[in-house]
C-alpha cells in the first residue's frame, strides 16, 4: 500500500529538500509546495521508471567504470586535438550502426549516459526493437572497429552486471 502511495521514497524527500534549498525559505506555501510536487511528481512519473535495477556483478563494474574512465580521458584529448587542429582532421565523421545483443532498460539506459558523456560520440538512433544503435561518431577510420569496441568495452559488462 505505501509502495502506491510513495513509489520513490528518496526522490521524494530530495525533491522536498532541494524546492525549499532553491527558494531559500521555509514559509508555509514554500513548504506545502515543496511537498506536494515531492508527493506528485513522483507518482505522476512512475510509469516512466524502467524496472527495478538488480546489479549482478560488482567487479564488472568497476572494470566498466574504469573502462569508461580511460575511453573518455583519450577521447577528450582527440577532440581537443581536433578543435586546436582543425586542418588536421584524420577522417570524417560519419554514423555507425551497432548490432546490439543488451536489451535490459536499464543497461540501455546506462550505455546511452556512455555514449554521451564521451566526446566525439552522440547516441543517434536506438531502432524500435532495441537490436540496432545508431551512433554519430566526430571521426571515423574503420567502422567496424568502433562496433567491436562498443560491443566488447561497453555492451558486453552491462549485460554481465544487467542481465
Amino acid at each position: 500500500m505505501m509502495k502506491r502511495m510513495l513509489p520513490a521514497p528518496l526522490l521524494s524527500l530530495g525533491l522536498c529538500v532541494t524546492w525549499l534549498l532553491l527558494n531559500q525559505s521555509l514559509s508555509p506555501g514554500h513548504v506545502l509546495l515543496a511537498l506536494v510536487l515531492g508527493l506528485a511528481l513522483p507518482l505522476l512519473f512512475r510509469g516512466l521508471r524502467p524496472q527495478k535495477v538488480r546489479v549482478r556483478h560488482l567487479g564488472s563494474v568497476l572494470r566498466l567504470c574504469f573502462m569508461v574512465m580511460v575511453d573518455t580521458t583519450l577521447s577528450n584529448i582527440a577532440v581537443l586535438r581536433f578543435l586546436l587542429l582543425p586542418g588536421q582532421r584524420r577522417h570524417a565523421p560519419d554514423f555507425v550502426k551497432i548490432p546490439l545483443e543488451l536489451r535490459d532498460p536499464n543497461g540501455l539506459a546506462v550505455l546511452a549516459m556512455i555514449v554521451c558523456i564521451t566526446p566525439g560520440t552522440v547516441w543517434a538512433e536506438l531502432s524500435l526493437d532495441r537490436s540496432l544503435l545508431m551512433l554519430h561518431v566526430l571521426e571515423v577510420e574503420d567502422a567496424q572497429a568502433i562496433v567491436q569496441h562498443v560491443k566488447t568495452r561497453y555492451e558486453r559488462p552491462l549485460m554481465e552486471i544487467f542481465e
